[in-house]
């Protein structure tokens, strides 16, 4: 447990630069680094004519998103598709075949990195390094750039300019995800993750048997996949192998790499909001001013309105608070150990340590797996399928939230979903008009939360009920009972939320799957987004309204108090009653 408290402490005092650092590249202000990256962004913006002056409105901004996407989604299916090629292929890696190379790109430019194959066996370099590592920095950029511009919509500074897209993806690629990398690539080479373009190594092992030892540009992957909240391994295995993951500093590191860049994103809603209020207190004339103002001052007494803005230290609050009330029940559970072991005579003292990494043993091994299903990773330091029921059940409700931080700004956005429905649920409790930000949530607002909200439930519980409804998806199932069903909604949860990780007991690389996942990754992704921007668009056409008596305070922690209450109220509606005949069944049956 002291290891998980220092863990988290030292998070906290980590996300506090770089969320400035991020704050300043998205809203725009002057950072030491300008000089450098001024000219880099210049030659990108010459060489692909873009103009980063030019604003666009919402739909312009998801247009251009999804066209970019969708231009590299099919330059990455062509890559994979004729990767046998001698060119970075030391291994005589075959081409990818059509359905798996369809899930594949999916997952990979969705943010989500789902791996129905095994990397060093089903990918040539040339694969890992222009389709699986470029697709890791285009897709955390792009859904990083959403976020921008979604929060640019909330502050409202103007009524139509949320940012010109290609500036916001070069800005953020260049200035966040690229230094960050290098760094944290070199640290991983220095605790001894490979990087090279070797071929794979043949060893003898003590116990006389040959090992085939995986070689490759594995540092470089590895650093992304976290930073970027990606999380495909360059081995079918993951971080929960010695050569993606070697020592507990280097699982720190990949720890810390896949936190940071999401909590930023609270602290840069927090702050451009806060800036806009600013300016229309300064706006004002006379002695309203100079009161609001002052009033601004008092705040700034405050250390934690100041590193997250009064909106953003709530966001943050509540994520904070889901997300220990899941590391504390994973953790728990897992100590606990297993009754099935127990009964065969394994010792259970250290905790339930099947599937798990000794040199991690169960505190990072669950601080691990709540963190990379909380803000939406996937990446794995030891083996979900092999979760106590109530362990893996955290992880599974973490991505059927999808609100936990999140991956790069989609956590926030769908969090921030769950606070206008919160607003307007304590609107219509007061009989007002619910407000958010300032402005009014009218019927429009929330016609399209509603429907963004329900989406993911939606791609969740149908895919599944479709697997276990049809031969093609039964025949992919080979757990029986209450852990089947759990691998089953463990897929299409982990896909629909952008995750990627998976209880890897499922037969997953058929068409029935690889389609299925495929379309749950595209929708979950991008139908929320261009949802989530149109209303961004919406809101930000409004006048501000003054506040009064009767208006909700959106700052305060009895309102991020207010809005856990409705994300676990909300999950119950919708996730209790199969959750119930999966994790909470097994757990009821193993501990009879």
């Amino acid at each position: 447990m002291l290891q998980i408290i220092v863990t988290i402490i030292l998070y906290l005092i980590m996300v506090i630069p770089v969320g400035i650092y991020v704050y300043h590249i998205a809203a725009g202000k002057h950072t030491f680094a300008d000089p450098v990256f001024d000219r880099v962004d210049g030659v990108i913006y010459k060489i692909s004519g873009i103009k980063p002056q030019n604003g666009m409105n919402w739909k312009k901004y998801a247009l251009a998103l999804l066209g970019t996407n969708a231009v590299m989604i099919l330059l990455g299916y062509i890559i994979l598709r004729i990767q046998s090629i001698a060119l970075f292929n030391p291994n005589g890696i075959g081409n990818m075949e059509e359905s798996l190379s369809f899930n594949t790109i999916i997952s990979f430019m969705t943010n989500t990195n789902l791996q129905h194959y095994s990397g060093e066996s089903g990918l040539s370099y040339l694969s890992q390094m222009l389709v699986i590592t470029f697709m890791m920095f285009v897709s955390a950029a792009s859904g990083y750039a959403a976020c921008v511009a979604f929060i640019r919509g909330l502050a409202g500074k103007t009524k139509d300019n949320v940012g010109n897209f290609f500036a916001d993806l070069v800005r953020i690629t260049t200035r966040v995800l690229l230094p960050f990398s290098i760094i944290g690539g070199l640290l991983l080479v220095w605790q001894g993750v490979p990087q090279n373009f070797s071929g794979n190594v043949v060893v003898d092992t003590i116990e006389g048997v040959k090992q085939v030892i995986a070689m490759g540009p594995v540092a470089a992957l590895e650093i992304i996949k976290h930073l970027g909240t990606n999380g495909g391994g360059f081995l079918g295995a993951n971080s929960s192998t010695p050569i993606e993951n070697p020592t507990i500093i280097s699982n720190l590191i990949e720890l810390y790499s896949m936190m940071l860049l999401p909590g930023a994103c609270v602290i840069t809603f927090g702050k451009m909001v806060r800036d806009r209020k600013r300016e229309i207190a300064a706006a004002k004339n006379g002695g309203e001013a100079e009161s609001e103002l002052a009033g601004m001052g008092k705040v700034r007494r405050s250390f934690t309105v100041w590193m997250y803005g009064r909106e953003g230290r709530s966001i943050f609050a509540a994520m904070g608070i889901i997300f220990v009330i899941g590391l504390s029940v994973c953790f728990w559970s897992e100590s606990q150990g297993n009754p099935a072991l127990a009964d065969v005579g394994l010792s259970q003292s250290m905790g339930s340590m099947e599937g798990k990494e000794v040199r991690f043993g169960i505190a990072q091994s669950a601080m691990f797996t709540t963190t990379t299903t909380s803000f939406t990773t996937g990446t794995v330091n030891n083996m979900h399928d092999t979760l106590t029921p109530l362990g893996g059940m955290i992880p599974l409700l973490h991505m059927m939230l999808n609100v936990v931080f999140g991956g790069k700004g989609v956590g926030l956005m769908n969090m921030i979903m769950y606070a206008i429905l919160a607003v307007f649920i304590c609107g219509l409790m007061i009989g007002r008009t619910p407000e958010y930000l300032g402005k009014k949530i009218e019927g429009r607002e929330m016609k399209l939360t509603a429907l963004c909200i329900i989406i993911h439930p939606l791609l969740i519980l149908a895919f599944s009920a479709l697997a276990v409804g049809t031969q093609a998806g039964l025949a992919g199932i080979t757990n029986p009972d209450f852990h089947g069903l759990s691998q089953v909604l463990y897929e299409y949860a982990s896909s629909a939320a952008n995750n990627g990780s998976g209880f890897e007991g499922l037969a997953d690389n058929t068409l029935f799957w690889n389609i299925t996942a495929g379309l749950a990754m595209f929708f979950g992704r991008y139908l929320s987004i261009v949802i989530q921007l149109a209303i961004a668009g919406s809101l930000m056409k409004k006048r501000f309204v003054n506040e009064s008596a009767g208006t909700l305070h959106t700052d305060s922690f009895s309102f991020a108090v207010i809005l856990v209450f409705v994300v676990y109220i909300f999950a119950a509606l919708t996730f209790f009653p199969v959750l119930a005949l999966g994790p909470i069944a097994e757990h009821l049956t193993l501990w009879a």
